[in-house]
Formats: structure tokens, sequence, C-alpha cells
């Protein structure tokens, strides 16, 4: 079967998801929603059954969060917890980091939060400052550095931090991954004041000689950056499948709205002033989510580099397709767009997020220039 078509077994998922978020909807609990989500299976949709999980992989967990999205209650940890942190331990981490992890991170008791950004790295992790150095003593790890825009870790159990570790033969500091509890002594966060209207929040973190035990780091030593890339690319899909159910929340709003608004003798709608741009939001938003189900279909067959290039792909894609959506559908319903009664005047803030995070637009189209294209860098 085509990667671009889905399997009965999607189909019914999907429904199923969408029944939910119309039953929690627009004025959800995040807190009610996920414990329910978890019930049902949603979270661990993606993470072995040997721990609890569903077994399948980012293209079940893409659906759950699109869905969601496009109900309204969109669950945005579900890109840091199971997508990033659920993967990264179930590929690479030992057997004990399983076993004290993922049944958790399936059936929502447990949520993990992922630190990357850094205050003067931006993009080019590369710039990393975050360093881990071993206690020669006790064999503990180390670890100070600060992280900034870091998602929901208030919530969160423990962050997996992305760290760096002198190479013992060469010198240089390569990547590695750190799971630090939430309470662990010198991890402080500060609450980011945001003007973007979401229900979980964004926090700095400083760790500052924060001490961990040897089992904290997460697999082998010499694989930090295979493992820190086996979390990226899931994260870029799921970012897709937010932006496109957001993207799709706002369309149906404005379709609703437009079908029904008489300002002359026939619905707005009926104009294709307004009919042909949401035409047009609709077909991008469906294109967009083409590319996110090749990017699954190969993530979850195992070629990660063919995964690199379409997450990039589909994540530039689902990024200006909402971000469009968003903003016409604002306009159709013109000053009603921007009340609270109707919920979209928040999105217009929210859907600018998945051009920006987890990587701008230009550092993906960067990448294709050089990856795809085979043009010389620029930096």
């Amino acid at each position: 079967m085509s990667a671009t078509l889905e399997t009965t077994e999607h189909k019914a998922l999907r429904s199923a998801v969408a029944a939910l978020g119309k039953r929690h909807g627009r004025a959800y609990d995040r807190e009610a929603l996920w414990a329910e989500a978890a019930k049902l299976g949603y979270l661990g949709v993606n993470l072995p059954e040997a721990y609890g999980g569903g077994g399948g992989g980012i293209a079940e967990l893409s659906i759950v969060l699109e869905e969601l999205g496009a109900s309204g209650c969109p669950l945005l940890m579900m890109i840091v917890s199971p997508a990033i942190c659920g993967t990264v331990i179930a590929r690479f981490g030992t057997d004990g980091q399983k076993q004290a992890w993922l049944p958790g991170l399936a059936d929502g008791t447990r949520t993990m939060a992922f630190g990357i950004t850094e205050p003067d790295a931006g993009s080019n992790s590369h710039r990393i400052t975050t360093t881990a150095r071993r206690d020669p003593d006790t064999g503990d790890w180390l670890l100070t550095g600060r992280k900034v825009f870091i998602s929901g870790v208030d919530i969160a159990d423990a962050t997996l931090i992305v760290g760096r570790t002198e190479d013992a033969r060469t010198g240089n500091l390569k990547p590695c991954l750190f799971i630090v509890p939430r309470d662990a002594e010198g991890f402080t966060r500060r609450a980011i004041d945001m003007e973007l209207s979401a229900v979980e929040k964004q926090f700095e973190l400083t760790l500052d000689d924060v001490r961990l035990p040897a089992d904290a780091l997460v697999g082998d030593e010499d694989a930090g950056l295979l493992q820190l890339f086996a979390g990226l690319n899931p994260e870029r899909i799921m970012t897709a499948a937010f932006a496109i159910g957001m993207g799709r929340y706002a369309l149906s709003r404005a379709v609703e709205y437009a079908r029904d608004r008489q300002v002359w003798k026939t619905p707005i709608g009926a104009h294709q002033a307004i009919a042909h741009p949401l035409a047009q939001a609709h077909i991008e938003l469906e294109l967009a989510r083409l590319m996110m189900q090749k990017a699954a279909h190969l993530y979850d067959a195992g070629d990660d580099v063919g995964a690199g290039e379409a997450a990039n792909m589909a994540k530039y894609a689902a990024g200006e397709a909402c971000v469009r959506a968003v903003d016409q559908s604002v306009h159709t319903l013109g000053g009603n767009g921007l009340t609270r009664e109707f919920g979209l005047g928040s999105l217009i803030t929210a859907s600018r997020v998945a051009r920006i995070a987890p990587v701008s637009r230009e550092m993906i189209l960067n990448y294709v220039s050089h990856q795809t294209l085979g043009l010389p860098k620029s930096y």
C-alpha cells in the first residue's frame, strides 16, 4: 500500500480520536484529556507493546495529534513526551531506562520534557554549551548549562537534556542525552512570559553542577548524534501534525461561518472572494498532510535519511499552510475573527509557532538546498 493512502486501521483511529476531541472541544481540560487519551491507548500508540505501548509508529501518533488539533484541543506535550523522548528511549535506552520510563510514558502517568535549545546556540546545535563531565571518584555525571523555550517542564517528571561530553580520543565535544529528574538539586526553572496563549508554559532552565547517576546517560555515549536525530525527525513530523490540526480547526470554523453568514441575498461563502481562498487553504493543508504521511512512513520503515528530508519538508509545508489557513479564517469572519467567542484570534500567534519551532523555515530551506539540491553552504 502507498504511504499516502491510509489503511482501514488508520481511518478507524482517526475517527475514534476525532470523536474524543469533539467530546472535549475548545474548552478542554488538558489533564483530563491527557488522562483519557492515555487510557484509550492513544498517547503510547507509537511505543513498543512490551512496555505497554500500542506497537505502532509515528504515523499513528501523528493521526492522534492532528485530530485532537482539528477539534480545537491539541496536546503539545505529545510532540515531546511520547514522540521525542519515548522514541529515543525505546530505540537507544538501556533495559533499565525502558522499564523505568516507557510504561509510564505510554499510560500517561509519567511525562518527559525535552531540552535542546540554548540562549546562544539557536538553531546551531553544534554550539550547545551545556556540558557533562564525570566525577572520577563516583562515576556520576555533573551537568552544567542553560536551556531556553523548553515546554512543559513544570508538568514533566523529568527532562531529556541534550548536553555535550569530551571525546577522550579527540578532545572534541560530542552530544549526549541525559534524563534529569524535575527535583534534581541544582536544576532550576523560570517561566518565560509569553504572548502565546497556550496551556503548556515555556521555561528557561539552569543546570548548576547537577549530579546525576551514571545510568542517567541514555544509551551509548558514542551514539549521541544518532540518538539525537532519532528524536528530531519525529519532532518535525509531529509539529507538522500539530500545525495541520490547527489549520483544519480554523478552516472548519471559517467554512461554517461562510455557509451561514448572510450580508446580501446569499451566504458570503457563495462569493469567490471568500470561497476560493478557503479552498486554497484546504488544498495546501491536504498537500502538507501527504508529505507528513510520507515522512512518517519512511521513519517507521527505518529510513532515517529519507525521513529526515521528508520530515523537514512536511514541517515547512504544514507551518506555511497553517499560518495561511488561520489568517484566511480570521479574515473570513472579519471582526468576529478576533472575538473570544469564535476562538480564532489566539491562533494567529499560535500558528506562527509551527514556522519558528522546532526549526525555522529558513533552516529547512538551508537543509533542502544543501542535502537535496547539493548546493554549497552559505555558512
